[in-house]
Parts: C-alpha cells; sequence; structure tokens
C-alpha cells in the first residue's frame, strides 16, 4: 500500500496503497486452487536456507500472539485453522473480528497470515509422505499439506484496515494505524507485524502516541521496507519510525531485489522476498513477491525468540535478529542490507550479549528531539495542578526607588526662582520704558463730550 506524499493535506485514505508494502508485485501471483498442497509446501525454499527449519529445534512460537495489521486474515483458511485467536476492525467497514478481507488487496492479509504462522493441514493421501521443510518435531500439530508458516504455533491477532482505495467508512489511515497498533498491544500482542508501506519517510504526527505506547509496552514491530517497482525508491513510514525493524527484501540469490526492496538507513536486516507462497481467501494459493512477504519472515523468527525467552525485552529481541544477521554489501550496516541477511538459527541459537539501547532506534527519544516533547513514561494526564518548572533563566532585575537628595531637589528650584526672576525684571524694564515714551510724545486735543452714547443696533442698517 503507498501512502500518498502529500498526506498532510489531503485524505489519507488510499495512502499506504496498492503494495500493502509494496505488497505483492504486479503480476506475481497466480491462483491455484486445484493444485496439491504438499507441491506449495516444497516451493518453501526460506525454511532450510535461512536457518528456520533448524530454529524449530529451539522453538515454534507457542505461547506469543502476534497481530496482523493488514487487509483481514481469513481464519478458515485450511492452513490457519485455530491459528487466528482473536481480532478486530479498525476500518468500519470490516467484520468485529477482522476476519473480513477488505481493502484494495483483500487477500493480501491471509498471505501474510500464512507466510507468518501457517500450520498447515493434514495430508489428503495417506501415503503422502512429509515435506523436508516440515518442523521436525513428531508430537508438532502442524499438518504436511500446505504453507507452514516461520513460527507455527503462535496465535494471530487479525486486526484488518482498509487501505489502498478509498473507505467507504470514512476512517483513513491517520486513524486506522493508530487505532489498530493500540488494539494490538492491548489485546497481547508481543510483536507485531504491518506489511505496509508508503513513498513518503514522514509520517502523520498521530501516529506518534501509538507506537510509543508499543515501545513502552516493549512489543515488537516489525514492518516491510517496501518495493521499488510499487513506486518506494526510498523506504517510507511506518518502516522509518524509529524503534521498528526494518525489513529489506532479497531475491533467490540472497542479493538485494531490484524490484522488491527500497533502500534506507531505517533498514534493519534483509530477508526472501522473491519466489514467495501464501495462502488467500477461500483456501488456495498463490505465488508472490515483495517486502511484504518479507517482514512476517521476521516477524515469525522475532515471534520463535520471544517464545524461546518470555521475559526478554523488545530491544534484545532485535537485537539477536540484527546482531546475528550475515553482514552483506558494504561492511556493517548499511542502507540496501541493513545489519545483513537473516538467520534465523543463529537468532535463537547464538550467544548475544545484551545492549543498551534498541539498535534501531528509540520513538520516545525522536519525539523527545524533533516533536519537542517529553513522552518517556505512559502515565495518563494528572488531573492535578501542573508544577511550575524551575527557571532556567535568572529573574530579570528591576532598579530600585530611591528617595532624592537635597542637592538634587536644589537644582530644578533654583532653575526655576531664576527663570521667574529674570521674567520679572523683563517686565519691569519694559513698563519703565513705555511710560518713558508716553511722556515724551506730543499732547492730542480732547474732544467735546456729547452725551450721547451710540448704540450699534445688532440687526445692521436700515
Amino acid at each position: 500500500m503507498t501512502l500518498p506524499h502529500g498526506w498532510r493535506r489531503r485524505t489519507a485514505s488510499a495512502a499506504l496503497a496498492a503494495m500493502l508494502a509494496g505488497g505483492s508485485l504486479a503480476g506475481a501471483m497466480l491462483t491455484a486452487p486445484s493444485a496439491f498442497a504438499d507441491s506449495w509446501r516444497d516451493k518453501e525454499y526460506w525454511l532450510n536456507e535461512y536457518g528456520i527449519s533448524a530454529a524449530w529445534q529451539v522453538s515454534k512460537g507457542a505461547g506469543v500472539k502476534v497481530a496482523i495489521i493488514d487487509s483481514g486474515v481469513d481464519g478458515q483458511h485450511p492452513d490457519l485453522k485455530g491459528a487466528v485467536v482473536g481480532g478486530t476492525d479498525a476500518s468500519g467497514a470490516g467484520d468485529p473480528n477482522g476476519q473480513k478481507s477488505i481493502g484494495a488487496k483483500p487477500e493480501h492479509g491471509t498471505l501474510v497470515a500464512t507466510l507468518l504462522a501457517g500450520r498447515g493441514h493434514a495430508s489428503a493421501s495417506p501415503s503422502a509422505s512429509p515435506s523436508s521443510s516440515s518442523p521436525p518435531s513428531s508430537g508438532s500439530s502442524v499438518g504436511t499439506d500446505g504453507i507452514v508458516g516461520v513460527a507455527p504455533e503462535a496465535e494471530i491477532l487479525s486486526v484488518s484496515a482498509w487501505l489502498g482505495s478509498p473507505n467507504p467508512a470514512g476512517k483513513t489511515d491517520q486513524e486506522q494505524i493508530p487505532e489498530a497498533v493500540r488494539w494490538a498491544v492491548d489485546n497481547g500482542a508481543k510483536v507485531i507485524n504491518i506489511s505496509l508501506g508508503s513513498t513518503s519517510p514522514d509520517w502523520p504526527q498521530s501516529w506518534d502516541a501509538a507506537f510509543l505506547y508499543a515501545e513502552q509496552k516493549d512489543v515488537v514491530i516489525v514492518a516491510a521496507a517496501g518495493n521499488r517497482i510499487g513506486g518506494n525508491v526510498q523506504v517510507g513510514a511506518p518502516a522509518t519510525i524509529p524503534g521498528v525493524l526494518t525489513v529489506a527484501g532479497l531475491d533467490r540469490n540472497r542479493t538485494a531485489s531490484v524490484d522488491a526492496s527500497s533502500q534506507g538507513i531505517s533498514i534493519g536486516v534483509s530477508a526472501p522476498a522473491e519466489k514467495l507462497v501464501g495462502g488467500v481467501p477461500g483456501g488456495s494459493y498463490e505465488d508472490w513477491a515483495g517486502t511484504s512477504g518479507s517482514a512476517p519472515i521476521v516477524s515469525g523468527v522475532a515471534a520463535l525468540i520471544r517464545s524461546k525467552w518470555p521475559d526478554m525485552s523488545a530491544k534484545q529481541v532485535i537485537n539477536r535478529i540484527v546482531s546475528t544477521a550475515e553482514d552483506a554489501g558494504a561492511p556493517g550496516k548499511d542502507p540496501i542490507y541493513g545489519y545483513g541477511i537473516l538467520n534465523a538459527e543463529a537468532a535463537l541459537k547464538a550467544d548475544v550479549p545484551e545492549v543498551a539501547s534498541n539498535p534501531v532506534g528509540s520513538i520516545a527519544d525522536w519525539i523527545r528531539v524533533h516533536r519537542r516533547g517529553d513522552l518517556s513514561t505512559p502515565t495518563p494526564p494528572s488531573t492535578s495542578k501542573p508544577s511550575i518548572p524551575a527557571a532556567t533563566l535568572a529573574d530579570p532585575t528591576v532598579p530600585a526607588a530611591k528617595a532624592p537628595s537635597q542637592s538634587d531637589t536644589a537644582v530644578p528650584a533654583a532653575v526655576v526662582i531664576g527663570f521667574g526672576s529674570l521674567f520679572v525684571a523683563i517686565v519691569a524694564g519694559a513698563t519703565v520704558q513705555l511710560r518713558r515714551s508716553y511722556r515724551a510724545s506730543p499732547e492730542l486735543p480732547e474732544e467735546p463730550a456729547t452725551g450721547v452714547v451710540d448704540v450699534v443696533d445688532p440687526s445692521g442698517p436700515k
């Protein structure tokens, strides 16, 4: 599924589009309901070549719940009978149990689920011989036919989301993804698989809290890197979110897939992405390809580890996977293979020292730096009045008022008195001068008194 680059300005319901992580490559799937199921089991080359069959000697994922956030998982598929133990619908358009196949690629979720935790089914022919890829334990409940997943005894939580086309219920991926992640965490998922991808490395801020919540609750999140053929030249969200184990894709020769693997600094490990097989709704099987299939292979290994060591933290689980990977490409971690190629046997059997931090980062640290927030603890908001933090700068200094001194008051008084005296002297001098001038001037004749006062009519002349 492909998230438009401008998700902040547009509805993102079509965001995580047709890939569903770049999902199934176009033209790569061939439905073959009439084929014998055991022929599909023989195509699962990764079980032996990537150490998965050997890892089953240690663990098969029993007791671990893995949430699959996808297009819905058909729990009635012959290879998933009893595997789906819960679910929900985050889209508003699916079934409440998350098992209705919805969205642009409704088969996608079932493909992912069978690859991760398929259990196969009993052979229809009593004479059929078990596949060499079957789990070695004689007491295993895994059938000899059909698809066997990496963690065949793990339990699946199906969280359906409508992605890749407009959601008839109206909910966008910005609403569905965080709701799906939170539900998975709250319902006991120890691993979350997100075979979804986008063409943008950015993600909506609405996702921050949900992925932080999963980190704080010690849940491993695995995401697909995306596919070049689906337009994902670089890794896109959610595979760019710190703390998420991002999986790149390999071809049949264990080299980076030209069509089915994006590149980016967030890649943690590489796993098969070509010539994959899986079950689809209705009991059929298909060939497929893409990092959508790489992710559940790694999620399955995470489930094997969490089953073997239930108390191991998520960061130590991820460290086991990446530190035991076989280096490929440029020495050390690189943007194409990450830490290297998945080695499931080593991840379950090697002596791996503990690490102090998650090798693929922390969303809590990222939020603190880039969102300028501190969400290091999952405690609910406090109802009490928040305390005022200590000031980081000294209080500003205000000059103190002080009483004026005698000298301060004498100066203004002297100025006023001086200017007043000068003014009086000027007026007196002018008066004397006017009197002298008046006495020196000739005397004018006095007009006779008439005894009549001229009255001016205010109405004017008539």
